[in-house]
């Protein structure tokens, strides 16, 4: 019986990103608010809340919708 298990490390796409970003900032080769030089830290995140929030609020309104017509 063969066993095998797989795992990855390292700092990803968004986090070297980031510190490219942090790099080319503290070396003046960019001159971006902080607040762009860390969004590849920050968006992906956002992304998700934003899109499961409207997704929520669609759900919600389908069973309003739902609930009136049956009503």
């Amino acid at each position: 019986m063969s066993s095998s298990s797989s795992s990855s490390s390292g700092i990803g796409f968004y986090g070297g990103l980031a510190l490219l970003f942090i790099a080319l900032k503290l070396l003046d080769k960019i001159d971006w608010s902080w607040w762009w030089v860390l969004a590849p830290l920050w968006m992906p995140i956002t992304l998700i809340l934003c899109g499961l929030l409207i997704f929520g609020l669609v759900l919600g309104l389908v069973a309003l919708i739902t609930w009136m017509v049956n009503k």
